[in-house]
């Protein structure tokens, strides 16, 4: 038995697919299952259901799940250990990001890793904040980018980097229609909101709360990108981050529009309990010094 056939079990149980389980661990599907079969042939017992809605575990998958995921974490504990040991910082950190590598400053910190420490690399991961702090929560990613209210988790250390301003965003076709827009006719315009968890959609409460309404979920964006996106495209306002903003509006995408602004933070998060490893480390005095934190 390997640790990446426990790895690849893991991936499945989480994602319900094999293609999404092939993206998580990076290689593709028919590889994927062919570690699954080699799993259960070791195993003798089958994991998984295949059903209309993708890949469902077995009782005994289920119950294997529990003990995949410890092996798996006793495994990283003692890698890190060793790390502790030779003293080194090598090896490979599981970075979390929201989107824009260049305005989260990335191409400063992958600079400052390889004069400094050519044996550490990043693999990135992007996704909403949500997400990402979900994932360092639950040991999938060392560290992380995130956008966050919040000055606390728990569970984990938040660093705040640099605060971040928000801005609402129109389609070209809405913003044209409509000049001088109030916030009263601007709440009644169809809108792109982002999941219940994330950092914008409680701006988006909070923006159509001081107009004394609810907002009530509509069309969703998974992303800050598919947010500029589906703004471009018409499909409804939105809100962004302005620095994403302002791009969008010099590339003559979308429109701001000037009645609102509110502010979050950037944010630097990995667990807060147990030893940092070296590699993780590095990688945090890479972020904040070109955060100059």
């Amino acid at each position: 038995m390997e640790l990446y056939q426990l790895k690849t079990f893991v991936a499945i149980a989480r994602e319900g697919s094999l293609t999404r389980a092939a993206e998580r661990v990076f290689t593709s599907a028919p590889a994927v299952s062919a570690q699954l079969k080699a799993l259960e042939d070791e195993l003798g017992v089958r994991l998984f259901e295949r059903t209309p809605r993708g890949m469902t575990p077995t009782p005994a998958g289920q119950s294997l799940l529990e003990e995949a995921e410890r092996t798996l974490a006793s495994a990283l504990r003692m890698r890190s250990a060793a790390e502790q040991l030779r003293g080194a910082a090598q090896g490979v950190v599981r970075f979390g990001t929201v989107v824009d590598p260049v305005s989260l400053r990335l191409g400063d910190v992958l600079v400052k890793l390889a004069e400094r420490h050519p044996q550490v690399t990043l693999q990135l991961r992007q996704g909403l904040s949500y997400e990402t702090a979900s994932a360092v929560e639950r040991g999938e990613l060392d560290c992380a980018y995130t956008l966050s209210d919040v000055a606390s988790r728990e569970g984990l250390a938040l660093h705040r980097l640099a605060p971040v301003d928000l801005v609402v965003v129109l389609p070209l076709p809405m913003a044209d229609a409509h000049p001088g827009l109030s916030l009263e006719a601007l709440i009644e315009q169809p809108w792109v909101g982002t999941p219940p968890t994330c950092v914008l959609r409680a701006h988006l409460d909070r923006l159509f709360a001081g107009a004394g309404r609810e907002y009530r979920q509509g069309r969703t964006a998974d992303s800050e990108s598919a947010v500029r996106s589906m703004v471009a495209s018409g499909m409804g306002a939105g809100l962004m981050r302005l620095d994403q903003a302002e791009q969008g509006e010099r590339h003559g995408e979308l429109a701001i529009w000037p009645g609102w602004r509110a502010h979050t933070w950037l944010c630097w998060i990995e667990p807060a309990a147990g030893a940092r490893a070296p590699a993780v480390e590095v990688v945090r005095q890479a972020v904040f010094e070109a955060w100059g934190v």
